[in-house]
């Protein structure tokens, strides 16, 4: 997969950012953790979903990574509803 597998074209502008940049990130790991999530989420997700996915784009890829593996633990301002959902929204993931 190169990237996002859905249109944008019946998103709002912020959703269809966030959906950019979570397939641009550069780390492809989390290039495919983020966008394979938000392609099945975005359109669904409330707006304090979204401020909490936005968030959560801020942290650094490597950090993410760990954090999403399980690798070291989740600062409180990244515990959020939504980073758990990212989490267990991974077995569906196709690599």
């Amino acid at each position: 997969m190169t990237g996002s597998s859905r249109t944008t074209a019946d998103l709002p502008t912020r959703q269809r950012r966030i959906l950019f940049r979570c397939w641009h990130r550069g780390m492809r790991e989390m290039d495919l953790i983020l966008g394979q999530f938000a392609d099945a989420n975005i359109d669904s997700l409330s707006d304090e979903e979204l401020d909490q996915y936005e968030s959560l784009m801020e942290a650094l890829d490597r950090d993410l990574l760990k954090w999403v593996t399980g690798e070291a633990e989740v600062p409180a301002e990244f515990d959020t509803p939504i980073f758990h959902k990212v989490v267990a929204s991974r077995h569906n993931l196709k690599y």
